[in-house]
């Protein structure tokens, strides 16, 4: 019995501190019940959500870019691609072969998909091709019952519609490189563009727009359920041109496959109704993707197709630069437009001899005369008389010699030497020779298309420094409103009766029988245009090539041949439109180029017959 009582002591001394150890146990499980419930409820909720919901950030429409009337340039249009979800397609390479029957896969793109396939999740769809037509898609939805996780995915995709004829104005937007992230995630998206070229480049902030977002709910491995908000992100600003298309097309149709280059500007209010500059290529292709061959191809023409020539050419003026000679001239009173000079055919400085355009001369010429003749001699008497410094200041002051601002990236300042720039560029001292060739708007002076198209407009719209712009309204962050006339810009400090003899001058280079340009006249009086032709030597002819009779451009090869140029205005009585044509190796400035931008002038007044300006050139 007292071994009885002793046993059953100690077993209800176990028993009671298994309860008690019970009792903790379940004491500090409730309490953490208690705390992970309550007191940490909205922690462990968040938690939760977090790993439930994902928050995804979706690409804006890019703005459209639109010319002057409104007709689209750029917009984002369906992109139509095909994609591969490779858990659903089990075998991917049994898949791949069934679907390069309807769309050819290159070795490449079979590369990319084979990375992508061991990187991704195999329920992450992974793009096949991009870009398809409607018969690809067509093709491809009526065999997917043989296709097993193959799908067409609809997305957005930047569309030129007029790639050629606009591709250096509006540029291109191509994918984002390493460098050019900048902690945006709208940047990280993939296949996600930002302008590269042109417009699209400059306010390419402002066409981007900012993106929306998107929360979905997923499972634990990250697999898509459904969605639960949807939030739009703010298309990008709309953007509206100063071009007129129908202007640009005509002009690219018009130089055809030449290497060449138009400008044409309202002289009033600097818009730039056409900047055209072949030969071309299409943006499209950087959008979509450029082969190797497609970039040598382009790269290793010698007519440059992916420079923008209007903004980035820099070209000896030739003969069009003898206006601003002529100003200079005239304002520090070297010469008046009385004055005449006896051209021979040659003039002699010093050992050198330098020669007139016209072997035998112009005889005796004024201002007048040396302007619609084109006469050399004239000119180099005049440059000799008024200096090196005095031309550059004028030059300078009718928009040659720096970058004129135009809203574009990659433009070229030119050059309007001076001793001081040859001093510390060469290291000698300027020599009178080298002021004679300027004269002629040789040697080393360098001008771009659309400097010389302005010179022309603030020569014609009665001296005001008219800029170019390439956008209208201020939407984009360009700051000053449109200007509607030349009044709204600072004088030149032209002197009007100078002015007005050196446009008269301009006036006989197209409308006088012995012009320079005179087969190029426009014929209807209400549209007449004056200008000056310009042709400039790529090549140096030696002594003995000029005693042995010069070789004629059509017989040259093409790299030798001379560039041909045009400037001029119209119409001549209220100047509403310049224009600047430069041909590379085109020849003659009268037989190339003052026929184009006659016909160029004719279309721009037919398309955009403006109302009267109230400047007068002739005051």
């Amino acid at each position: 019995m007292h071994r009885d009582s002793e046993r059953h002591k100690l077993f209800s001394r176990r028993a009671l501190m298994l309860g008690a150890g019970q009792a903790v146990l379940m004491s500090a499980l409730v309490g953490r019940m208690y705390y992970l419930q309550v007191i940490e409820s909205e922690r462990y909720k968040t938690l939760a959500d977090e790993n439930r919901i994902n928050f995804r950030l979706l690409p804006p429409p890019r703005g459209e870019i639109v010319d002057r009337t409104g007709q689209a340039l750029a917009d984002d249009q369906q992109n139509y691609r095909v994609v591969i979800i490779p858990e659903q397609a089990g075998d991917v390479e049994r898949t791949l072969n069934l679907l390069s029957l309807i769309v050819p896969l290159s070795a490449g793109e079979r590369r990319r998909i084979r990375r992508e396939v061991k990187r991704k999740r195999a329920f992450v769809p992974i793009t096949v091709r991009e870009n398809l037509d409607w018969s690809e898609v067509a093709r491809i939805e009526v065999n997917t019952p043989d296709l097993p996780g193959v799908l067409i995915d609809v997305g957005q995709s930047r569309h030129y519609t007029f790639g050629q004829e606009t591709a250096h104005v509006l540029g291109y937007v191509a994918a984002v490189s390493e460098k050019e992230l900048t902690g945006d995630p709208l940047l990280e998206l993939p296949g996600f563009r930002i302008g590269k070229a042109g417009v699209e480049r400059v306010y390419d902030l402002a066409l981007r727009g900012t993106g929306g977002s998107s929360q979905v709910e997923v499972n634990a491995l990250g697999r898509v359920i459904r969605e639960l908000d949807r939030q739009e992100g703010q298309p990008g600003t709309e953007l509206r041109l100063t071009i007129d298309l129908q202007l640009q097309r005509f002009i690219s149709e018009r130089l055809g496959d030449k290497s060449a280059s138009v400008v044409v500007v309202d002289v009033h209010s600097g818009e730039v109704l056409s900047l055209v500059s072949t030969p071309s290529f299409d943006p499209n292709a950087f959008n979509t993707g450029l082969s190797q061959a497609e970039w040598e191809s382009l790269v290793s023409n010698p007519k440059s197709p992916l420079t923008n020539k209007a903004i980035a050419g820099q070209y000896a003026p030739g003969s069009t630069f003898k206006m601003s000679v002529a100003m200079a001239a005239l304002e520090k009173g070297a010469v008046t437009p009385e004055t005449k000079f006896f051209c021979s055919g040659k003039i002699v400085l010093g050992n050198s001899t330098f020669h007139c355009w016209k072997k035998g001369g112009h005889g005796t010429v004024n201002l007048h005369k040396a302007l619609e003749q084109s006469c050399d001699v004239y000119f180099y008497e005049a440059a000799k008389r008024t200096g090196i410094e005095r031309i550059g200041s004028m030059a300078r002051r009718l928009g040659m010699g720096a970058p004129l601002g135009l809203d574009l990236p990659g433009e070229k300042s030119g050059l309007i030497p001076s001793d001081d720039w040859k001093r510390g560029a060469v290291g000698t001292s300027w020599q009178l020779g080298e002021t004679l060739i300027a004269g002629i708007g040789q040697g080393y002076v360098l001008t771009t298309p659309l400097q010389l198209a302005i010179m022309t407009a603030r020569l014609a719209n009665g001296g005001r420094a008219v800029a170019p712009h390439l956008t209208i309204k201020d939407r984009v962050g360009k700051s000053g409103p449109t200007r509607s006339t030349s009044e709204q810009y600072e004088s030149l400090g032209l002197i009007p009766e100078h002015l007005k003899h050196v446009l008269e001058g301009m006036y006989r280079v197209v409308n006088v029988p012995t012009g320079t340009a005179f087969r190029s006249r426009i014929k209807d009086k209400s549209q007449t245009m004056a200008g000056k032709t310009g042709t400039v030597q790529v090549k140096r002819i030696t002594k003995a090539e000029r005693e042995a009779g010069i070789i004629k451009n059509r017989n040259r090869k093409w790299k030798d041949r001379d560039h041909a140029l045009f400037v001029g205005f119209a119409p001549f009585d209220n100047p509403r439109f310049s224009v600047s044509v430069v041909v590379e190796h085109g020849g003659g400035g009268s037989s190339t180029a003052a026929p184009i931008a006659r016909d160029i002038l004719q279309e721009v007044q037919r398309l955009i017959p403006l109302p009267p300006q109230p400047s007068d050139p002739k005051v």
